[in-house]
């Protein structure tokens, strides 16, 4: 089985093209103002995030740990998650994001892929996590359902599929996704 990282699910949603280059045809990708940016504000979020009291995200009490490597090997699955809150048997993912529009369907998904490793490795449900919005300093709660994750699942099939297969998916559905994105001048079907 092919091991993938849970950022590849976010980037297949977002758009597929981007894993296809990472596994398929790796090429030098430039790194994005946002890209660079994002890293800046997340080093600031960690060191406000030690102090302050978790009832942005709606729990009492708990235990946070940073920038913690994950690996499942069920589904051969792993990745960095930028915060993990346990309370007591129950697990949180936290992914901060710098952006100031709501959280997306592929930041749902990366959610999803953290539950999917959290389930496997400590054998409990993880039925709800969190999208950190930087400047607006707002934790956005997602329920991460069954159906969810089973959807989540399939992704990573079709995933390695396209990988096994080195076949190049359709480009994001949407244009404006490709104004920002690192693989722009590798798409030669739309630019």
């Amino acid at each position: 089985m092919i091991q993938l990282r849970v950022g590849d699910l976010k980037q297949f949603v977002y758009c597929p093209r981007v894993v296809f280059y990472n596994y398929v045809m790796p090429v030098e990708k430039v790194p994005t103002f946002k890209m660079e940016h994002g890293k800046i504000a997340e080093d600031k979020i960690d060191r406000l995030e030690h102090r302050r009291k978790l009832k942005k995200y709606g729990l009492s009490g708990g235990e946070r740990e940073f920038h913690l490597n994950l690996y499942s090997p069920k589904y051969e699955l792993s990745g960095k998650i930028d915060l993990l809150i346990n309370t007591v048997g129950s697990y949180y993912p936290v992914d901060f994001k710098y952006t100031t529009s709501q959280p997306h369907k592929n930041h749902i998904y990366q959610l999803l892929g953290y539950a999917l490793i959290l389930e496997d490795i400590y054998k409990c449900k993880v039925n709800r996590g969190f999208v950190y919005i930087i400047p607006k300093e707002d934790a956005i709660s997602f329920d991460l359902t069954d159906d969810l994750k089973g959807k989540a699942e399939i992704l990573l099939d079709e995933i390695r599929d396209m990988i096994a297969l080195q076949q190049m998916p359709a480009p994001a559905n949407s244009r404006n996704k490709c104004d920002d994105c690192e693989y722009r001048n590798f798409c030669g079907d739309i630019f």
